[in-house]
């Protein structure tokens, strides 16, 4: 789906996603923790891509982060510039970062690639890695199912992948898996996945 469709959509429903979605309060604790493990300790610049209303930035940003959050949308933009002042906040798209290559430690996209077909998302990891650093962590947080499939989101169209398959995609494109972490449909939360990953 394209990026423009995609901010289109997150932009009409910006206001009902930002007073649902817009705390730490909805992030369970073992997400924290296992962005924290691989993220907290980055040497260098971390880009927290697709970063919403800029809740994640923010708790990277306390735990000592050098911390950039980028968004396709305005809305959210300014809602995380009005919110967490001391942290930094771009408009951008995560196909084409202002990044050179290798200048990045730690990248975060935190359900950011869910809106992608698989020949996007390929893209988008190409781009990651283009950025990353020999070593430099990668977090995916995506909805997890036992096949790859399209569903109707409460925005627009998303896609749910298997973790092995997706897992398997991260190293077409020159990450190691290092952690996975999977949870079970939470009432009306989807089942959750989150793959980190060190670019080789």
């Amino acid at each position: 789906m394209s990026s423009d469709r995609v901010q289109q959509a997150y932009s009409t429903m910006a206001d009902v996603y930002l007073e649902r979605l817009a705390t730490m309060d909805v992030v369970h604790p073992d997400d924290r923790r296992v962005i924290l493990r691989h993220l907290a300790g980055s040497d260098g610049p971390v880009l927290d891509l697709g970063c919403g209303p800029g809740h994640l930035t923010a708790f990277l940003h306390a735990a000592g982060c050098e911390v950039t959050g980028v968004d396709l949308v305005p809305e959210f933009i300014a809602h995380a510039r009005r919110t967490h002042p001391q942290v930094p906040f771009v408009q951008g798209s995560l196909t084409g970062l202002d990044r050179p290559a290798g200048s990045v430690a730690g990248v975060l996209c935190w359900y950011s690639l869910i809106h992608q077909d698989p020949q996007e998302l390929d893209g988008s990891l190409a781009e990651v890695r283009r950025v990353l650093a020999p070593g430099g962590a990668f977090v995916l947080g995506f909805f997890e199912g036992p096949v790859r499939e399209e569903f109707d989101h409460r925005v627009t169209t998303a896609h749910r992948w298997p973790v092995d398959e997706l897992s398997a995609r991260l190293a077409v494109h020159g990450f190691t898996e290092v952690e996975r972490l999977t949870r079970g449909q939470d009432g009306e939360r989807r089942p959750h996945g989150v793959l980190a990953a060190a670019a080789g």
